[in-house]
């Protein structure tokens, strides 16, 4: 204790009592406080030691923190020095940074933001719902108090997985496995509220108003099996006679945004609210990297919603669609195809020297004809060309007895490019919503998408990653985004989506220690040029040379 006393600028010390697993039993408590006390009681007799220790809360600290450095109530705080900014990246002793777990286990961190959306869209829906329901005694067997013990389940669960082990994806196997099970089950629980919900907001005779049990009167357009398994698309039965895709936007702000359904015929038509016929895109359903599916086709258009609103929509089946089709390409490089597809135009492309270029009134990209990675973008609005240069790299480990894990990140130097072998399949699509790019390498499957709509959707480009290394053995995945920005070692990311912190990339530091947390968002830029990425999940970020901006990484391999 008088050791780290000397830590203190005062003579009072702050020494917190306590550690994981601690007071699990009654008894310690006891054992602990008498001990203690014991010990208390003994320096206290020793006048000659300076020493006056006690137990105490931390308002008696503060007090007596006060009292020591003569500070009152009005009297200036200068004594004491200020910190701005936060703790991150920290270790615990030598080289052991903690920046391990901004990106352990990224589905569970992708699972949690899932879970908070259809949260925050549920209670709002659920909101309006109940005073609805207390319109009508028709509609008192709207189910109020059940819907609410979910709502307060899912909310709880949400906050349990806040917990330090749960959101950095730090728990034990079979721990995981729990708090996975709780997001899934509070997923599918707030479906049903979400369902149950809308369904008295739609009606307009709410008098007709009967709630079932047994049968729901809305489906949701998305399903999964399980607390780890990835979401698949409902496929829409499409008849003669309308099928009703109710779309909800829970935004305070009106929006214009890109729909992506699955119907199981490509003879369709779109019908708005108001019954006007919405333009639509018809994009192939992929089984695999080269396989076309024909138990499900992908419709995707701009839906346009008010704030809070709810949108009606009609799917039919009509007799043609090749009007639709006609304005979809499909281009394949080292596809390997044995016969042309009987409904999508399929071309194989034969020149892998030649760019791949996608386009929209906004921007145009330029993508490596060898691996289907982006490479360059003009923004037309000042015809600039800018070096965007995607790439993929390894992280080892180092081979000292302390490897990376869950924890930490211990690198054994600088990532190494990400080689692949045999010439990856490209697959590129033209459509009149969107078009994209989408490379398949041995343990990455990655997609860029421009879409072709005004607003904030065709101003920026979606990136995916669906990543498996489970057969790697300590080793990571970076994917690297090479620009020409003069960014000189700084970059910004953000703290839990509320404000922006400058971080500064330091040589005299160990690579780890420049990994920062990304929450959902980070960005680059220089006097002209601004390079923002927004995550659908916490993620560790570097800088780590100017001009290079490294998104670390998609996924972790846990060394045994």
């Amino acid at each position: 204790y008088r050791k780290k006393s000397k830590l203190f600028r005062t003579k009072v010390l702050l020494a917190p009592l306590g550690d994981d697993f601690r007071y699990s039993e009654s008894s310690e408590w006891d054992q602990q406080y008498q001990n203690y006390q014991k010990l208390f009681d003994y320096m206290n007799s020793h006048p000659e030691w300076h020493v006056k220790a006690q137990f105490g809360t931390l308002s008696d600290y503060f007090e007596a923190l006060r009292r020591e450095s003569n500070l009152g109530e009005k009297s200036s705080n200068s004594f004491f020095p200020v910190l701005s900014g936060d703790f991150f990246t920290y270790a615990d002793r030598d080289h052991h940074y903690w920046s391990g777990y901004f990106t352990s286990r990224p589905f569970y961190k992708r699972l949690d933001r899932v879970l908070e959306s259809y949260l925050r869209a549920a209670e709002i829906l659920y909101s309006l719902a109940l005073v609805q329901s207390h319109k009508s005694e028709k509609m008192s067997v709207f189910p109020s108090m059940d819907s609410y013990k979910l709502l307060t389940e899912a909310r709880r669960n949400l906050g349990l997985f806040q917990h330090h082990d749960a959101i950095t994806g730090t728990a034990k196997d079979w721990v995981v496995v729990d708090y996975g099970t709780r997001l899934f089950h509070s997923i599918m629980n707030l479906k049903k509220v979400i369902i149950d919900s809308a369904h008295i907001l739609i009606l307009k005779d709410k008098g007709a108003y009967n709630y079932d049990t047994s049968t729901p009167f809305l489906k949701m357009d998305d399903v999964q099996s399980s607390q780890d398994s990835l979401p698949r698309k409902t496929v829409i039965k499409l008849t003669s006679q309308p099928r009703y895709l109710l779309i909800y936007n829970p935004m305070e702000q009106e929006r214009f945004s890109v729909v992506s359904v699955s119907v199981n015929s490509p003879r369709v038509k779109l019908l708005s609210p108001l019954g006007k016929p919405v333009t639509v895109q018809i994009s192939a359903v992929w089984e695999g990297a080269t396989t076309v599916s024909h138990e499900a086709y992908q419709i995707s258009f701009v839906a346009h919603l008010p704030p809070l609103g709810l949108g009606v929509y009609q799917l039919l089946e009509v007799q043609s669609s090749e009007a639709l089709l006609a304005d979809y390409d499909i281009y394949m490089r080292n596809s390997r195809q044995e016969k042309p597809d009987r409904l999508f135009k399929i071309k194989e492309m034969q020149n892998s020297v030649d760019n791949i270029v996608l386009e929209n009134s906004y921007m145009k990209l330029w993508f490596s004809g060898m691996s289907g990675l982006l490479e360059k973008i003009n923004t037309k609005e000042d015809g600039k060309n800018h070096q965007m240069k995607v790439e993929f790299a390894w992280y080892g480990t180092t081979s000292n007895r302390d490897k990376s894990g869950a924890y930490l990140f211990l690198p054994d130097g600088d990532a190494k490019p990400y080689i692949f072998t045999d010439p990856p399949t490209i697959r590129v699509a033209h459509g009149r919503i969107f078009s994209e790019v989408v490379c398949f390498f041995h343990h990455v499957t990655h997609t860029m998408r421009l879409y072709k709509v005004q607003g904030l959707e065709g101003q920026s480009l979606e990136v995916s990653n669906i990543v498996d290394i489970r057969g790697e053995y300590n080793r990571e995945l970076a994917m690297r985004i090479s620009s020409d920005i003069n960014s000189q070692n700084r970059f910004y990311t953000d703290l839990n989506g509320y404000q922006i912190q400058p971080r500064l990339t330091m040589s005299k530091l160990p690579l780890q220690a420049n990994i920062y947390p990304m929450t959902t968002m980070s960005y680059i830029q220089d006097v002209g040029v601004r390079l923002t990425l927004h995550s659908a999940q916490s993620l560790g970020v570097a800088s780590l040379k100017n001009g290079k901006y490294k998104m670390i990484d998609i996924i972790k391999a846990y060394p045994s």
